[in-house]
């Protein structure tokens, strides 16, 4: 099977899994809802960020999403049935990872643009420009794709959702936040706070926003990379 039917395929799957139309429909609700209720706090000193803080809860549902994509293909014999009908499997897993980087983006990008609008109406006077706020409303979409592609990889390294959402989940709830706060600049090039460079007005940092989205991308292609070794590697 060539590339385009492949990819086909792996789109099918994704609309007919309602847990994966989920969590693609609570990475919108959860940063829309979220960066609502933060923009309120019209003291914040960045209102940018402000306007995006939602996507601390978003990206959770990204990784949910790509997560999923990937691990169910190790539920049962559904590898086995998958390389069937494609024996390639670095074709397979290329096919994977585009189909889940597609609708991932056009939610994602969809999820910025309702998020700004949004944050635009909550704070009024004190919203960002127009200029900074698309900005931050493609780095919003970028940023989430990335996260869901970081997950795809990691769950085709581990093979498990449990496994995969175990590591990412207190990774980004503990470490990035925790330990982050007290590594200084270094923790600029973790996967998640290195993409939302883009979301702040100003940053202190080492990165800005779009060589933060590359230190992410760096992170997500590095993922998809060792997912794709394994893929090949192991037996199904």
């Amino acid at each position: 099977m060539s590339f385009v039917p492949a990819l086909h395929a792996e789109w099918i799957k994704i609309r007919t899994l309602r847990s994966l139309l989920g969590a693609l429909a609570a990475v919108l609700v959860a940063t829309v809802a979220f960066s609502a209720l933060a923009a309120t706090d019209t003291d914040d000193a960045d209102p940018l960020f402000s306007v995006f803080f939602g996507v601390n809860f978003g990206q959770i549902a990204a990784i949910a999403f790509g997560t999923t994509a990937v691990a169910s293909e190790f539920r049962g014999d559904a590898l086995r049935l998958t390389l069937s009908a494609v024996p390639d499997r670095g074709r397979w897993f290329a096919a994977k990872a585009v189909a889940i980087a597609l609708p991932a983006l056009a939610v994602g990008l969809l999820t910025g643009f309702v998020t700004l609008l949004v944050g635009r109406a909550v704070l009024g006077a004190s919203a960002p420009g127009w200029s900074e706020g698309v900005r931050g409303a493609v780095g919003c979409g970028l940023h989430l794709t990335l996260m869901a592609l970081f997950a795809a990889g990691l769950a085709a390294v581990l093979r498990s959702a449990v496994a995969t959402l175990s590591v990412l989940i207190p990774f980004l709830l503990i470490v990035s936040f925790v330990v982050g706060d007290l590594s200084g600049s270094a923790a600029d090039f973790l996967p998640d706070r290195a993409g939302q460079v883009a979301l702040h007005s100003t940053w202190d940092g080492t990165l800005g926003p779009w060589s933060g989205l590359a230190v992410s991308a760096l992170w997500a292609v590095t993922a998809l990379v060792a997912g794709g070794w394994c893929v090949r590697r192991r037996d199904a």
